[in-house]
């Protein structure tokens, strides 16, 4: 089984430093220690709102990491800055200004024409378009029917529910299987953290997983470059114990 990547989102170093409006914590800085701890890549949102990471952060970002994932929604001017930008990956997102974080996956189950042009544009500058969906068959099928490489699987109702049970893992581990079998590649994120990433980890289908606020928080504590280390070995659990064929992870999580 090959290693499941590692991307790191630095968003949150952002909000420490926009708490003071000031020039530090640096995103960037953070960035780069977590290349140096063996991060595969890093990802960084840009919201309309600019609420965290600001436009300079994604220019610097852009000539200074060897591997950016940049979250996005629709909004022309962001996506206007990716194209000129053309990052390795560009993720698209659904944005509410009055959610705390991103709550759930992009909606399309309808007619989308904006994410259709968005898509477009984006792939049109060479960017590899990633689509951050719910865990759920028919998404899966309706991101494939919109040409996309990749898809993202929300984690957050896992995240939210993990220590009551397998029911959520089961979901995420048959949206990816489905994916994978129609030629998706499949990444996934979302409120994953050391206690919890190992399940997931383990699903060999998924590639990439996108982690920001537990390692950030992590990172007060004992620094960026153990941080990361540590989530790394958190991951890697998760495979041994798949490997193994234990299957007892599943019900001894959180005990």
């Amino acid at each position: 089984m090959s290693s499941t990547r590692l991307y790191i989102n630095v968003d949150h170093v952002a909000t420490v430093r926009e708490a003071r409006r000031t020039v530090e914590p640096d995103p960037v800085e953070a960035a780069l220690l977590c290349q140096e701890a063996g991060a595969d890549g890093i990802t960084a949102h840009l919201r309309e709102d600019r609420r965290h990471i600001q436009d300079h952060d994604v220019e610097r970002l852009a000539t200074s990491v060897q591997v950016l994932n940049l979250e996005l929604a629709t909004s022309a001017d962001v996506v206007s800055l990716a194209c000129r930008l053309r990052p390795y990956q560009a993720t698209v997102v659904p944005e509410r200004r009055e959610e705390i974080t991103t709550e759930g996956g992009l909606d399309l189950s309808r007619p989308h024409p904006k994410l259709r042009e968005t898509i477009r544009r984006l792939e049109e500058v060479g960017s590899r378009v990633s689509l951050f969906i719910d865990p759920d068959l028919s998404t899966v099928d309706a991101a494939k029917d919109l040409g996309v490489p990749a898809i993202e699987l929300h984690t957050g109702r896992y995240a939210n529910s993990w220590r009551q049970g397998n029911t959520a893992v089961d979901e995420l581990r048959r949206a990816a299987r489905h994916a994978a079998d129609m030629g998706l590649f499949v990444h996934a994120g979302h409120g994953l953290t050391y206690a919890n990433v190992a399940p997931v980890a383990a699903i060999p289908e998924i590639e990439e997983l996108n982690i920001g606020h537990s390692v950030v928080s992590r990172s007060i504590m004992v620094g960026m470059v153990a941080a990361v280390a540590e989530m790394r070995q958190a991951m890697k659990s998760g495979v041994r114990s798949q490997e193994s064929g234990d299957g007892s992870r599943w019900s001894g999580v959180g005990k």
